[in-house]
């Protein structure tokens, strides 16, 4: 299983093609092409209070495209040795979070939107819930 083994060094932002005219600004995204999945659902979060933390956890099989449409946050990602955190404040760029990962996302501005592309429809049976649920997967 790909989610036991992946590390945050798996993970990677990945700079979206920006398209500008006088008009404003149009960012595309493809399945298999600009983002290295096919899309499933798509999903946002959104009037978080500003500061406030959302969603920790991990997916077994699921993988994530999270972009900052509006505004900013963290996201901080875990493979239950090493962790690191990223700021996402930019439309046209975002992280792609591979299974086996905890992720938190903390510190929204105010006003922030999240945009989730995922790989999956939703299962419950995917998510990793509690922290100490995420270590022992991994340790399997």
């Amino acid at each position: 299983m790909e989610g036991k083994s992946s590390t945050v060094f798996d993970c990677s932002i990945i700079h979206l093609r920006r398209i500008h005219n006088r008009a404003g600004n149009i960012t595309p995204v493809e399945n298999n092409i600009h983002i290295p999945f096919a899309v499933k659902r798509v999903y946002y979060l959104y009037d978080i209070p500003g500061g406030e933390s959302r969603a920790a956890h991990g997916h077994m099989q699921l993988e994530q495209f999270i972009v900052a449409a509006s505004g900013s946050f963290d996201i901080t990602i875990d493979d239950g040795i090493n962790k690191k955190t990223v700021q996402l404040n930019r439309p046209y760029m975002g992280l792609h979070i591979k299974p086996g990962i905890w992720r938190d996302i903390s510190n929204f501005s105010s006003g922030a939107i999240c945009l989730v592309l995922a790989s999956m429809l939703y299962t419950e049976e995917d998510y990793l819930r509690e922290y100490n649920q995420f270590k022992e997967y991994k340790s399997l």
